[in-house]
Order: C-alpha cells, then structure tokens, then sequence
C-alpha cells in the first residue's frame, strides 16, 4: 500500500519561549496542577472544572494575562478560561491568580484548536475572547492567521446561542481580515451593523500591551459578533 502523509493543519503559533524565570517556573510548578487542565483530562464540563454553574468566557491567547486577570476579578460571578502556549506568560498568570485568591480562573497550555475541539463541549461558552492575535503581517503567512472561516465555525459551535465573539487587533489588515471572514460566516451577526467596528466595550481590559501601542501610534480594531440562535 502506497505511504500517505497525513494531513497536517497549519498552526496559528509558533512556541518561541522566551525567558522563563525562576518565579514563574515556581508558579508553574505549584499553581498548575490547582488551576491547570490539560488535553490528556479529555471532554470537560465547566460546571465540574470550577465547581459551580457560572456564565463562562474563554480567552484564546492571553499572552501575560492582564486582561484575563482584570476581567475575572472584575466579575467574580463569572467563570474564566484560557489558553495560552507560552510558559512565561502562563506562569506570570498563575503568579497573579494566587496572589489576588482568585477562584474563577482555570487554564491551559495547549494549542486552542485542540482544547476547543476536543474539550470544550458545544454551546457551553458565553464569550469567548481573541485579543491582539498573532497578525502574521507578511502575505504569505496570512494561511497561518488563526481566524479564518474553519475557526470562526468552531467557536460558532461552542458558543451559546446569543453567546459574543469579541476580536481586538492593532494591525489595520488583520482587523479588515477578521471582519471579512466574520460577515461571511454563518451563524453569526455583526454587532456593530454596517459600522462594522464597535468602540473598545468595557468588558475588554485596556492593557499594558495596548498602552504601548498606542504611545507608538498604533491604532486598535475591536470587532462584536453575536451567535445567532
């Protein structure tokens, strides 16, 4: 029998780690195992994972977690996921999370796509958050651009009907990107209507990385998307 290659999907992300320190790799080592699940824990339920029913909103990247951090202590009646590859950034999260005592966060450290298709089970998201994605700005790495029609059905089918899909960027071809893929897909309606962008809501935390941004002159792109029943 002829071998065939299997097919192998195009990542989003390139694990570039970056320096760990020694506080970080603490909190790794000791905060995880409480806070952390992993793709070998299978199929999950929210309500089993925090241990209480809550409205839930995922996080797809968190980068540092500035804006997970500020969003779950700013409602603690909701519960937060996210996911996040890098370590560094995991471990500054996990830091944070036990130095405030906040009980309403729980995250993983593999790929999305993964964790949404094989964890997260359909119509169980309230939210789900993609903030300053990896633009992947030269042409052709635009194939590696996490949003593309495939992902957006994804989150499509996670999400509760009614549930948002809220996407921020500071690169302008990204942003125009993401809204043309967004208003072609089914399922979904754009918030902001014919506008198509909406002001920065106050759900999404201004964060130091956006800060910077805008000290350099970037500007940011916020897109609403709403599931359709």
């Amino acid at each position: 029998m002829p071998h065939q290659e299997k097919h192998r999907r195009i990542r989003s992300f390139v694990r570039r780690e970056g320096r760990l320190t020694k506080a970080q790799q603490r909190a790794l080592e000791a905060y995880f195992p409480r806070y952390g699940f992993t793709l070998d824990e299978g199929a999950l339920e929210p309500a089993d994972l925090f241990g209480r029913e809550a409205p839930v909103t995922l996080e797809i990247g968190f980068g540092n977690g500035d804006a997970l951090l500020a969003m779950a202590e700013a409602a603690p009646e909701n519960n937060f996921l996210g996911i996040e590859v890098h370590r560094p950034g995991v471990g500054h999260l996990l830091q944070e999370v036990a130095r405030r005592s906040l009980e309403n966060i729980r995250v993983s450290r593999d790929d999305a796509v993964e964790v949404l298709e094989r964890q997260i089970p359909d119509a169980s998201l309230d939210r789900v958050c993609l903030f300053f994605p990896d633009p992947w700005p030269k042409k052709r790495h635009h194939k590696r651009r996490i949003v593309q029609p495939d992902f957006v059905q994804l989150v499509r089918r996670k999400l509760k009907a009614g549930g948002e899909f809220h996407l921020a960027t500071d690169w302008e071809d990204y942003a125009w990107h993401m809204r043309q893929v967004l208003d072609a897909a089914e399922g979904f309606e754009n918030v902001a209507g014919p506008a198509g962008f909406v002001p920065r809501p106050s759900a999404r935390p201004r964060t130091r990385f956006e800060a910077r941004g805008e000290r350099l002159g970037h500007g940011v792109w916020d897109l609403l998307y709403r599931r359709r029943a």
